[in-house]
């Protein structure tokens, strides 16, 4: 999914977009090179003994104005940016990268279009789709201790909800190479990320070699949607609790998203009684 930095000059040419996409691609070649990070590389059969968290998906969601075709391509893009990173480790200290793990996508490696956000809009696009692998990663690290170090948010109003509502179960932007998904295992022991598909599901596990004395949950308070002009938004604000193992009780409630999120699909599926005015 595309967040757009330079919409202004974007706007004015795609001949300007271009140009101001391939700047950025360039910065951040630049700073990769330059800022010392220790990526994540390793990969290894063995799985480590210990689940963190996981987490699964739908892959194809079917509906009213949904593109089918796009929701198939979608589920090939997931599927082949997965294969690049099942089995990871990340030892103490190293970060991990959506783009060092998954690479620069082309129709060489299988990729096809898929939904992304352009300008506030829903259009085909080569990758699209991958955000949903990127927010499956970031669910299972909110679910942990690990530090999220990039990230990046678009609408997560994308289609209307699946039965009951899962705090963050869309919302992660990812865009080569700029648009980075990361975190940084800030333990003192190895994880392990492993991701794949599976019979139209999209499934992920971390794991680790010991337990961690904490558990962890997603809070979201205020869930509702608001018109705003002649649009509608989600609004809600998400926590993550940290919780003592032993004793059950709250150590700490961390603010990780103030949502304010544009409806993206027909305001015709909004549950009504979930909209209020103010």
């Amino acid at each position: 999914m595309l967040w757009n930095k330079n919409k202004a000059f974007c706007n004015m040419n795609p001949v300007f977009y271009a140009i101001s996409e391939q700047k950025e691609i360039f910065k951040r070649h630049i700073r990769n090179m330059t800022d010392h990070t220790t990526f994540a590389a390793c990969r290894t059969r063995n799985v480590l003994p210990n689940l963190v968290s996981s987490h699964s998906s739908n892959l194809i969601k079917r509906g009213k104005g949904i593109d089918i075709r796009l929701q198939e391509n979608k589920a090939v893009n997931i599927d082949l940016a997965a294969r690049q990173m099942d089995h990871l480790v990340i030892r103490p200290g190293e970060e991990f990268s959506f783009w060092k793990m998954v690479g620069k996508l082309s129709k060489r490696k299988g990729y096809g279009d898929g939904r992304v956000i352009v300008n506030n809009r829903l259009q085909p696009g080569m990758g699209g789709g991958l955000c949903n692998l990127a927010n499956t990663l970031h669910l299972l690290v909110l679910h942990s201790p690990l530090q999220v170090t990039e990230f990046h948010s678009h609408s997560d109003a994308l289609a209307p909800d699946e039965g009951k509502r899962v705090p963050f179960s869309s919302g992660t932007s990812v865009y080569y190479n700029y648009i980075d998904y990361r975190f940084k295992n800030n333990t003192d022991q190895n994880v392990q990320l492993l991701v794949w598909c599976q019979d139209e599901k999209l499934h992920a596990q971390l794991r680790s070699e010991r337990e961690f004395p904490w558990r962890y949950e997603l809070v979201e308070e205020g869930h509702h949607f608001h018109k705003e002009g002649e649009k509608y938004y989600r609004i809600s604000k998400i926590y993550k609790d940290t919780i003592d193992k032993a004793t059950g009780k709250r150590l700490e409630r961390q603010l990780v998203r103030d949502n304010h999120s544009e409806v993206m699909f027909d305001y015709s599926q909004i549950p009504q009684e979930l909209i209020r005015e103010y």
